[in-house]
Parts: structure tokens; sequence; C-alpha cells
């Protein structure tokens, strides 16, 4: 989960995808004007995704209301599946006031429901946490790549400025068999590296932007079977619509750019995506 300025104008529907696949990863319990969203706001948001071949989600909670809130979703809507976790943003606040332990604790009863598939988002972001933080965060990112393993559930890591310690504290705890990088923001030596390990990159709509060369030419070193496109809605909207609020009927901007940096058709990539993300999750 990331922000970015807002931007007046509703974004229009994209071309529908000849293949249906999948938002790897969203926030639709968050609003970016503050409203509060509840489970029955989510029907319309849905039913416009799939008019556009988006026809499954992965709604992520980043604290315990929105673990809660991803599992009522899961459980309300077909095309849902959820992840649970403590965002690393969350957990150095949640250490200082003594209440660590029973937040674990309420994530890990979620993360055994049938519906959850995912322990995440976890990882670590030094750019909103100083050093005081780092700490925290690194014993929290341990703690959910053991969650993950234990539960054998896919692990979807959150980097912000954090690259390198990210790889190095998976390569010792072991990372799970299946692991994503969700929103992936590093340059073709990260790709390529995380490519050798095995882990699935997930897009989003910043490999849009024009300043994302760096971006795009991680993109081209992955190879189809480890690829995931995702929004991180409401935030992260692509071109043209940047700054906009984002959602899942506009992953086709996304698909269409990824498919074009490839050089592949976007049929063929709209199969790999839906084929990766089913063999991550498991069936919706």
């Amino acid at each position: 989960m990331t922000s970015q300025p807002s931007r007046r104008g509703v974004p229009e529907p994209p071309d529908p995808l000849p293949i249906p696949v999948v938002d790897n990863h969203t926030h639709l319990d968050i609003s970016r004007d503050g409203d509060e969203v509840s489970v029955d706001d989510l029907g319309p948001v849905l039913a416009q995704a799939r008019a556009v071949g988006v026809d499954r989600v992965v709604q992520v909670g980043c604290d315990l209301p929105g673990a809660r809130f991803a599992v009522e979703a899961a459980d309300r809507y077909p095309g849902v599946l959820a992840g649970v976790a403590l965002h690393p943003n969350e957990v150095p606040g949640l250490a200082a006031s003594g209440g660590l332990d029973a937040a674990y604790a309420e994530i890990e009863r979620l993360a055994t429901l049938p519906r959850v598939r995912v322990v995440g988002e976890t990882g670590l972001d030094y750019y909103r946490t100083g050093p005081d933080g780092v700490p925290a965060q690194q014993d929290s990112f341990r703690w959910h790549i053991d969650l993950a393993k234990r539960l054998d559930r896919t692990l979807q890591i959150h980097d912000r400025d954090s690259h390198d310690d990210v790889l190095r504290v998976l390569a010792q705890e072991g990372a799970p068999e299946r692991t994503v990088m969700h929103c992936f923001s590093g340059g073709p030596e990260m790709a390529r590296e995380c490519v050798d390990r095995g882990y699935h990159l997930s897009f989003s709509g910043t490999v849009t932007f024009k300043s994302s060369k760096a971006l795009r030419d991680a993109l081209a070193v992955t190879p189809l079977e480890l690829l995931l496109v995702e929004t991180d809605a409401p935030y992260l909207t692509p071109h043209p619509w940047r700054g906009a609020t984002n959602s899942p009927a506009l992953v086709p901007l996304t698909v269409r750019a990824m498919a074009s940096v490839l050089g592949v058709a976007v049929p063929t990539l709209c199969q790999a995506l839906s084929e990766n993300a089913e063999r991550l999750y498991g069936p919706w």
C-alpha cells in the first residue's frame, strides 16, 4: 500500500481484456475521500471489474480492521480471496503500545480460514518508519514468513526503500514456496535476483508512468510464469488516469502496457497472469 496525489475526474472503463485476469492486490476497504466503506459497497466495484475482464481479486488487509474486512468480503463474494497481515508501518506502534502479541494472535486465527490464501502484505518500509522502528519491522517480517510457511499460505511482500534487507531476511529465514513481491519497485538487477529465487513479481499501474523506465526494464527480464498484475487500489492508478482513484476495473490498462514492454500478445499475457494466480492461490 502506498499513496499518490488526487486528481479530478472519474476514469472511463477501458476496453475489456480477451481473457479474464486477477487483480493480485487491492484494498477495496480504503476510500481516498475518507468515507467509510462497507462490504456491501463492493458489489458494483466488482461488477465493473468483471465487465472488463477482471473477474477475481485478492483483497488485502493491512491491520486488524482491514483483515476482518478482507475475510468478510471473501466470504460474501465468490470473486474475492483474502490476505491478512500487519503492515510494516503498523508494527512499531503496536509494539510500543504492548498490543503486538494480541494482534499477531488475531492475524494467525484469521489466516487459518479457508478463503484466506495470503499472508500479507508484510515486509519492510523504511520510507515512513524511522531507524527506531526498523527492528520491530524486521522481527514482524520474520514472524509473518514463519506463519506463511506453517499454514502453507502465499506470502505477499511490501518493500519500500528496503530492497537489500527484504532479500536478506528472506534468505535468512527461507522464503515460503510461494512468495510474491507485491507492487514490485526494484530495477532489473533486483528482478533477476528475485527470478533466480523463484519469487513472483507483481506489477501495478506504476509500470505505465513515464518516469518508470527502470521498472519496465525489470518487467522485461521477468518470465511470464512469474508475473502478476495488481492495482494496489485505491492508489497507483495507471496512465492516463494517474492521480484519480484506482479500482480493479483499470487493470486492463496495466496489462496492455505490460504486454507492450514484453513484446507478447495481450491474450498470451492474460492467460499467463490467470494461470499464475490460480497456481499461487488455488481456485476462487
